[in-house]
Formats: structure tokens, C-alpha cells, sequence
């Protein structure tokens, strides 16, 4: 009898290490991972050790291990923690790494979802396990008695609490697989969005190159048909701008002598060259007038003195002891044209000096002199000569659509100005104006009944003055820094004015001009 019962505890024991040995081996790491403690693989019945010294039942049944495993974080931690994650990182990811992140946490959920299913198999296979083992212990502990017996019962309500732990286990894996279920199809459906997103921008940034490609095509082709266009003028642009270029330098020349100093100089010496020759010319003209003789001998008396070209003044000098004083004739000056002798009266100029105007030029000046009921008649030697250099300064000036000169007011309205303030006046293409810094003194369009002419006596001044008579109640006489820009001025408002259809002159002589 105690044989029996010794063999058969020794094989119940060899049975149950073998069983707990193939369950240690098989889900030995997966219930390590799920916090499910194993059997020991060590178990023996035996009188000194009746029962299981690594674990011990505890409320609801639970398995406790007497030394506490390390915590180990569940899967359904890691799964809300790296969704955490993605979602913290969502906001400055690129679409492009925000879809890659999406399909690597679609893969992440895809393989938790397979893990989970081989949970499922091998806590299904743990279960039929249990079973076998229960009914092994069941039909043990109908041929054991005595303590032995008490070992199998207890053996028996271990299985059963670790079954029941199993299912509890499995029903928190149904929960884990659902939500993973869940943050699977999230995921997915992030992932179609994000491709989707991907794939309208692509598109986006497709028609926006093709915009661009099409924007710069029109470019080019707008481009190559401005290209033909310059080519085809190209040509008569060119000359036109060499031509503006020439311009250009001779108005820079112009207005910029110090670069063409040395023909200045040689200019200024011939100038002065040929005033000495002429003046040397009127002399022997007049000697050899003398010594022909003359009929009347009154014309011995006086004689005309000064160069015969515009830019400087004539005066009748007497020439004879006898001469009667000027102060006491009557002295009216003429023009005398070329063609025909034809005299025109110079109205106003009844002085000893006449300065020559731009009228003058190609004509002969005469100034008939009358004392004691005697005429006395002084004829320039030929016709006035032009300034050299006037023609070319005005024709610079005509090209600005305003010009200025300073100036100097002597008379206003026929009464003496003491004071020499520096005034401007400003030629313009439609009016003339003079002012005093700021203020407008006159200011006045072209009209019939303007006058502007050289002053008609004034001493050694005439040559640097001009009359104008604004409008009617108000005239000047202006004093300029120069023969040149007196000349200038005349010369550049009668040009002016003419292209307004008005002829602009001094008093009488619009009449003398229209005839």
C-alpha cells in the first residue's frame, strides 16, 4: 500500500514538472511582459515541501510573486505615448514628413494589431493547457489520500486562480486590441488625409510652375519681339542719338568755354586784331574822304566814332574847332537798308550815341545832324556787322523753355532808379517776367502791345541796356552784365514772340517792319 502511494505521488510529481516545465518554456517571456507570474518548474511534493514557494494566492484570487519583477510599461502605455507624441510633433512637422510619420505609425499600429492576434492564439492554446492540467490534477487526486491529497487540492486551486487571473488578462487584451483597432484606423485615415494633402499641394505646386513656366515663355516672346523691334530701329535710333551727342557737346562747349580755352584765346585775339584794322580802315576811309574834298563843307565838321558792329556804340565826335556843340543841334538816327537805300526813322534815338540792335544788322546806320536850318548827314562806311558767336549762343538758349539773366533796373516808367539791386528776368517760350528775388515785379504774355528794343542813347551804357515796354503804364530800361546777353535777350524773346505770331519790336518800328 505504501509502495502504491509512493509511485504514484512520484509520478503526479514528474507529471507536474513536466507540465510546468512546457508552460515555463513556451509563454515563459510573454507573461513576464504581461505581469502574469509562472509556475515554478521546480515543484515537488514532497513532505518537506508541500507547496509553491515562489508565489502565493492573494485577494480575488490573484497570483503574487514574492519578489515584485520591476515595473514594466504595458503596450497600451507605449501605444498612448507615442500618439502623444505624434500629435505634440504634428505642428511643426512638413506635410511631407507628417505623412511619412503618419504611415510609420499606421506600420507601428499594423504590427501591434498582428502581435495582439498571436496573443490572442497563445492565450487560447494557455487555456486548453490549464484544462489538460486541471483534469490531470482531478483524476491524481482520486487516487491519492493523507497530506498528499491536500497537496493535489492545492495544486488543483492554483490552476484555477491562475485560469482565472488568464481570463482576466484576456479581457484586457480585448480592450488593448480595440483601442489599438481604433488608433490603427486613426491613424489610417491621418494617413489618407496627409497623402491626400501631399497630393494637393504636389498639384498646387504643379500648376503654379506651369503658371511660371508660361508667365516667363510670354516674357521671352515679348522680349525677342521687342529684340526684332530694336533691330529694326536700332539703326535710326543710333544715328538720332549720335546726333543728340553732337548737340549735346556743342552745348556743353557752349556753356563750358574753359574746355575750349585756347580757341577763346585765339578768337579774342583775332577779335581784337580785326576791331584795330577796321577802326584803322575808318580812318583811312575818312582821310581819304577829306582829302578828295567834299562839296558841302559842313560834313568836315563831324564824324562817327566806335566799331560798326552789334556789341558796341557809335558817336558823333566833331572833328573841326568850328564844329557847332551837339547840345545845340537836333540829331535824328536812320537805318538805310542795302537794297534800294531805303531810310527808316529810329524812333527815339536823337542822341549823340546810338548802341546798334539785332535790327541793325545788314543795314546802314545815318544820323543826320541839323544846326541853324543846315543839314549835316553821317553815314556808317557799310552795313552793321553781326556779333561773333551770337548766333550760335541763341540758338543754345532757344532750346530751354525758360532762360534767365540778371539785371539791373535804371528806369522805371521814365524816372531814374538810384538804387542797383540785382533783378532777374526770365525769357520764357510764352511771356516774359521780371522779379526781385521772390516777388514779380511784371509779368506778361506776348501781345501786340509789348515793345522791346536796345535803349536809343545813354551814353557808353547803351551798348548793355534794352527798353520794354511790358504793357501799356509800365516800362523798364534794363542794364545786363553784357553786350552779349543784351543782344541775347532781344535776339531770344523776338524768336519767342514770333512763334506766337507777334512781332515784337521798339516804338515804330513793327510799322517800318511790316512794310
Amino acid at each position: 500500500m505504501d509502495g502504491n502511494f509512493f509511485s504514484s505521488s512520484f509520478c503526479f510529481h514528474l507529471f507536474l514538472k513536466r507540465a510546468m516545465t512546457r508552460i515555463s518554456r513556451t509563454f515563459g517571456d510573454t507573461m513576464k511582459k504581461e505581469a502574469v507570474p509562472a509556475v515554478s518548474a521546480d515543484v515537488i511534493f514532497a513532505s518537506t515541501s508541500s507547496r509553491f514557494p515562489s508565489y502565493r494566492i492573494g485577494s480575488n484570487n490573484q497570483i503574487i510573486d514574492a519578489k515584485e519583477n520591476p515595473k514594466v510599461l504595458s503596450m497600451k502605455e507605449v501605444v498612448a505615448r507615442e500618439t502623444a507624441l505624434l500629435l505634440e510633433q504634428q505642428q511643426r512637422l512638413s506635410v511631407r514628413d507628417l505623412a511619412s510619420k503618419f504611415e510609420k505609425g499606421l506600420a507601428a499600429a499594423a504590427k501591434l494589431s498582428e502581435e495582439a492576434k498571436l496573443r490572442e492564439a497563445a492565450s487560447l492554446e494557455k487555456h486548453v493547457l490549464l484544462k489538460k492540467l486541471r483534469d490531470a490534477l482531478e483524476s491524481l487526486k482520486g487516487r491519492v489520500a493523507g497530506r498528499n491529497k491536500d497537496d493535489v487540492v492545492e495544486a488543483i486551486a492554483m490552476v484555477e486562480a491562475l485560469a482565472v487571473q488568464l481570463t482576466q488578462r484576456e479581457g484586457e487584451l480585448i480592450q488593448e486590441k480595440a483601442e489599438v483597432k481604433k488608433l490603427a484606423n486613426f491613424l489610417k485615415q491621418a494617413s489618407q488625409d496627409a497623402k491626400k494633402l501631399v497630393d494637393e499641394e504636389r498639384a498646387f505646386a504643379r500648376a503654379e510652375i506651369e503658371n511660371a513656366r508660361a508667365a516667363v515663355q510670354r516674357v521671352e516672346e515679348a522680349l525677342q519681339e521687342h529684340e526684332k523691334m530694336s533691330r529694326a530701329t536700332g539703326k535710326q535710333d543710333l544715328e538720332e542719338l549720335m546726333k543728340e551727342v553732337q548737340e549735346a557737346r556743342r552745348i556743353i562747349m557752349l556753356h563750358q568755354p574753359s574746355k575750349v580755352m585756347d580757341m577763346e584765346h585765339e578768337l579774342c585775339a583775332l577779335r581784337i586784331q580785326l576791331a584795330e584794322k577796321s577802326k584803322r580802315s575808318l580812318l583811312l576811309q575818312k582821310e581819304l574822304a577829306r582829302s578828295k574834298g567834299v562839296k558841302d563843307n559842313l560834313s568836315n565838321l563831324y564824324e562817327l566814332d566806335g566799331a560798326e558792329t552789334l556789341g558796341s556804340y557809335l558817336r558823333i565826335k566833331p572833328c573841326s574847332d568850328i564844329a557847332p556843340e551837339l547840345s545845340k543841334c537836333s540829331i535824328q538816327w536812320y537805318r538805310v537798308s542795302s537794297e534800294g537805300g531805303k531810310k527808316e526813322l529810329i524812333s527815339g534815338a536823337c542822341k549823340s550815341v546810338y548802341a546798334p540792335e539785332p535790327f541793325d544788322v545788314g543795314r546802314s546806320l545815318q544820323a543826320e545832324i541839323i544846326y541853324d536850318g543846315q543839314l549835316i548827314k553821317l553815314t556808317t562806311t557799310g552795313a552793321i556787322d553781326p556779333a561773333a558767336g551770337l548766333g550760335n549762343y541763341v540758338e543754345a538758349l532757344v532750346r530751354k523753355h525758360d532762360v534767365e539773366f540778371n539785371v539791373i533796373v535804371t528806369q522805371m516808367n521814365g524816372v531814374d532808379q538810384p538804387s542797383e539791386s540785382i533783378h532777374v528776368l526770365h525769357v520764357g517760350k510764352m511771356r516774359m517776367k521780371l522779379r526781385k528775388e521772390k516777388t514779380a515785379i511784371a509779368k506778361e504774355y506776348y501781345s501786340s502791345a509789348m515793345q522791346l528794343c536796345g535803349v536809343r542813347g545813354g551814353g557808353n551804357a547803351a551798348a548793355q541796356a534794352l527798353f520794354w515796354l511790358a504793357k501799356k503804364g509800365f516800362s523798364v530800361v534794363l542794364a545786363f552784365e553784357s553786350e552779349r546777353d543784351r543782344n541775347a535777350a532781344i535776339m531770344l524773346a523776338r524768336r519767342f514772340a514770333f512763334d506766337c505770331n507777334i512781332m515784337l519790336a521798339g516804338p515804330d518800328d513793327r510799322t517800318s517792319l511790316e512794310t
